[in-house]
């Protein structure tokens, strides 16, 4: 009888529950909010990336109808054939305006946008500077460039240059790309040096701003207007599926590199457009942002009140510089056990474990949102307190 050739399968989802690393889905039952309903139970939300709370805005809700009675619901092309919609020019005219750039590509994902920005720009006798901690998309688009990686430490600017002094010679061109905000530790890059040692030897940059686009900047323009460093930095890389509350991502930056990457980029050339339903809401989101400074402004009170009292309740929160609030555990069991006592007193908060995040590193990864309220985040709170102090954590 011939060997199971699915027996490897078994044996590792087993490995995996034994190591406390499988992944339980949950289900969404309701529009996203403060308060959603999760596997039929009602729970106050902190861990989607509803950073605005602009997922089931009215404002996003009605453009998306109007853009569907318009335009339909589907693209029915990739972008260079037949399925580019005005919409689609619309936005990303307005994107680039947003962010202070000279021009902006509107893509499929911010996953679509890393994997669609870094081979055309590297090759196989090229070099790519990446930080330790990078995303897994920017890791995957780096390695279909099959380029050579070259890690350096995380956020250790003076690593970057010696890495960058010792292999650039051996290469035609280079690369440094850079997470803008570290969406599991909440951490920031040190952009400004980066770019300074980048120039120094002639290195490209790109930054993948996915967890600052909405977050940092003046009204949420993003981390290189956070650092001042409009026009400087090559590739913006951006999404549209977290502070903005939609989906897509967006690829911006000098117009040389855009038009470029109409060309070349594999996600933008054999993949179909965004629905204009999706683009329109991005529309709206723009618009919403441009307006008031009022949600960002409300985002980053609500985050430096829940990181203030977790500390004060004796919680590590690890190293984050922004909304992102890591609740760091440890151990992968204890992490999701924290998380299903969590939900017991309603409140929803994943565990995050390898290979997310390195083993012994944890945790419950907070996402705090515009739209929750004090009494909202007061309630957060005393779950916490309740659950740490039942697991000898506080």
């Amino acid at each position: 009888m011939a060997k199971d050739k699915l027996a490897f399968i078994d044996e590792d989802v087993a490995n995996l529950k034994e190591q406390g690393l499988f992944i339980n889905i949950r289900t969404i039952e309701s529009a996203q909010g403060a308060w959603i309903v999760v596997d039929g139970k009602r729970v106050l939300d902190f861990c989607s990336n509803n950073y605005l709370g602009l997922a089931n805005h009215p404002r996003m809700r009605e453009a998306a109808k109007k853009a569907i009675d318009e335009f339909g619901v589907g693209p029915a092309a990739v972008r260079t054939i037949a399925g580019t919609l005005s919409l689609h020019h619309e936005l990303e005219r307005r994107l680039a305006a947003f962010k202070g750039v000279e021009d902006a590509l509107y893509v499929q994902s911010g996953l679509c946008a890393n994997q669609a920005a870094i081979p055309p720009l590297v090759g196989r006798e090229d070099v790519v500077f990446s930080d330790r901690l990078n995303h897994a998309s920017i890791i995957d688009g780096c390695r279909l460039s099959r380029a050579k990686i070259v890690v350096y430490e995380h956020c250790d600017v003076a690593d970057a240059e010696r890495v960058i002094k010792e292999n650039l010679p051996n290469y035609r061109r280079g690369l440094l790309v850079t997470d803008g905000v570290f969406s599991m530790d909440g951490d920031v890059a040190p952009l400004d040096k980066l770019y300074e040692v980048a120039e120094r030897y002639g290195v490209m940059t790109m930054v993948d701003d996915a967890h600052g686009e909405g977050v940092l900047g003046k009204g949420g323009r993003g981390i290189v207007d956070h650092f001042g460093l409009h026009g400087k930095f090559d590739v913006e890389m951006g999404t549209l599926s977290k502070a903005f509350g939609v989906v897509g991502g967006v690829l911006a930056g000098k117009r040389k590199i855009v038009d470029y990457l109409r060309q070349k980029a594999r996600p933008f050339l054999f993949s179909s457009a965004v629905p204009a339903a999706d683009t329109a809401a991005c529309l709206a989101a723009v618009d919403i942002l441009e307006s008031s400074t009022e949600l960002v402004d409300r985002l980053w009170e609500n985050a430096d009140y829940f990181k203030a009292e977790m500390k004060r309740l004796g919680f590590d929160t690890g190293n984050s510089m922004t909304p992102i609030t890591p609740v760091m555990l440890g151990e992968a069991p204890l992490a999701k056990e924290f998380s299903r006592k969590l939900f017991d007193e309603g409140l929803f908060a994943m565990a995050i474990g390898f290979p997310t995040v390195p083993r012994g590193l944890a945790r419950i990864r907070v996402m705090i949102s515009a739209s929750h309220s004090k009494q909202d985040l007061d309630q957060g709170l005393e779950a916490f307190a309740k659950v740490g102090k039942e697991l000898g954590v506080v």
